[in-house]
């Protein structure tokens, strides 16, 4: 049940744009970004994801301490209340984890088996009784941590505690993982909830929820039946507060695929990296034929605060040749590559997760072909996703990555407000936000889409009664054309 005392928020309208952005990135804080949402991004943008901005002891964000509190710096509560007062307010919930300097894992710390907080954290004995896992299921597993699945920890008694942490590195992890199968659990994520709701939130994305469901001969990852009990038990408590949710799952299509038939939403993270391989190669029929039979409910990407999506997200959309000839690509035009880490799963060699590189950089910053891909993307069904990265058409940032030692902090240049001005400027990102508002305001996107492919094109066209948006690529060209209908005749435009 939504609090009467709930700040009103804008209907979330599921087929416009949706900026995404760290909290501290578009001028600094949270009252930066609804400044410029409501000004010179003024008719963009229906929504936005502010990427993590609770008080956190790593991973930018994601090893958040606690859900009650906006980290000061970023701002508080009450900006994140005035900005859902024009756009819709996307959060995250890093469902799977917590940070070990949370309250609660402080206490469990503290005390260990004997803490109330104990049940909340997951000791390998809890999935394996004889405590020690098999070496056949710890090849199973999806590593995201390079020394293993677990950190041990000491009590203020000096006991060794071994707890899971999927992510995360150093000898013991920042982020601990939940155990979400009992009450505590349970109880925990509702309050996050029902506190988010409080402060005029429509959508959470739950990072990491793949990961949640931890079971003996398994990867510990999308573990079925269970991963959907507890997707379904979230989205009705989500619902509750009158809150969306957005599982975030990096998989192979059927997986997304079931997202689908469960009611849910889901990520389109294989368009990346389709439309990067059309504009390289020419060819368009398995872009075409993904754009078609895309869902409603979905979120498209080109690029995020991670990389291009590889593997698992485009097996079996393209051959393994093709996704190795995309890295190197990336790594040509100044990128690095995320690796895998289990080494199950990269047993034809082809050891890449993601692709780290600013998007317009992988396209060698033709604004042409830029542009194209966008189009691509803003006539995709569902919300198109524009990482303000992306949007600004940035380039790579390799002293982020000097500083850092992340890979990733290629694409998340920090802009000041003088650089934001001067990104504005820019024919290529005002070509780009002409194409962003022709989305968030045409009404042929509320209609029906088609998407046909020739040898070397791909067009998609909108249609709603008698309003028409159509977009024309060739992709051998990278270059685009769209038309739409207006009360004054057809409009046109190369892209």
């Amino acid at each position: 049940m939504v609090d009467a005392g709930t700040p009103p928020r804008p209907e979330l309208r599921p087929n416009r744009p949706q900026l995404l952005t760290y909290p501290d990135s578009l001028g600094g804080s949270i009252a930066d970004v609804t400044k410029l949402l409501r000004g010179p991004l003024g008719g963009a943008f229906s929504s936005v994801h502010i990427l993590p901005p609770y008080p956190s002891t790593g991973d930018r964000g994601f090893a958040p301490v606690t859900y009650d509190r906006i980290d000061p710096a970023f701002g508080s509560w009450a900006d994140v209340e005035e900005l859902s007062r024009t756009h819709g307010v996307l959060l995250d919930v890093m469902v799977n984890h917590i940070s070990r300097h949370s309250p609660e894992f402080q206490a469990f710390e503290r005390d260990g088996p004997r803490s109330p907080m104990a049940s909340l954290f997951l000791t390998p004995a809890q999935v394996w009784p004889e405590a020690e896992p098999p070496t056949a299921d710890l090849a199973r597993l999806f590593l995201r941590r390079s020394r293993g699945p677990f950190s041990t920890y000491r009590t203020a008694h000096g006991e060794p505690m071994t707890v899971w942490t999927t992510f995360g590195e150093g000898e013991v992890s920042e982020q601990v993982d939940l155990d979400l199968t009992g009450p505590a659990g349970r109880a925990l994520v509702e309050r996050w909830f029902s506190g988010l709701a409080s402060h005029g939130v429509s959508m959470v994305r739950l990072d990491a929820v793949g990961y949640v469901v931890k079971k003996a001969d398994t990867s510990c990852f999308m573990v079925e039946p269970e991963i959907w009990s507890f997707l379904s038990w979230a989205s009705h408590t989500a619902a509750r507060h009158g809150l969306t949710l957005l599982p975030e799952i990096h998989d192979v299509k059927s997986t997304h695929e079931k997202l689908t038939a469960h009611g849910l939403w889901t990520y389109d993270f294989a368009l990346p990296g389709l439309v990067l391989h059309a504009l390289i190669t020419g060819e368009t029929r398995r872009l075409a034929a993904h754009l078609a039979a895309s869902p409603e409910r979905v979120v498209t990407t080109l690029d995020c605060h991670d990389g291009i999506p590889v593997r698992p997200d485009l097996e079996g959309v393209l051959s393994p040749a093709e996704m190795r000839s995309l890295a190197d690509l990336a790594v040509a035009r100044g990128g690095n590559i995320n690796r895998i880490i289990s080494a199950a799963h990269a047993a034809d060699g082809l050891d890449v997760h993601q692709l780290n590189v600013a998007y317009f950089a992988a396209l060698a910053s033709d604004e042409d072909a830029y542009l194209a891909a966008r189009a691509i993307q803003l006539f995709a069904r569902g919300i198109p996703q524009l990482y303000y990265v992306g949007l600004l058409a940035g380039a790579n940032d390799d002293a982020a990555v000097a500083a850092t030692g992340d890979g990733r902090s290629i694409n998340r240049h920090d802009f000041t407000g003088a650089e934001i001005d001067l990104a504005l400027a820019r024919p290529v990102v005002r070509r780009l936000l002409d194409l962003v508002r022709l989305r968030n305001t045409h009404p042929a996107f509320d209609g029906v889409l088609s998407v046909t492919a020739g040898d070397r094109t791909i067009r998609m066209e909108w249609a709603n009664g008698s309003r028409v948006a159509a977009l024309e690529v060739d992709v051998l060209a990278g270059s685009a054309r769209i038309g739409w209908t207006a009360d004054d005749g057809w409009h046109e435009l190369a892209a």
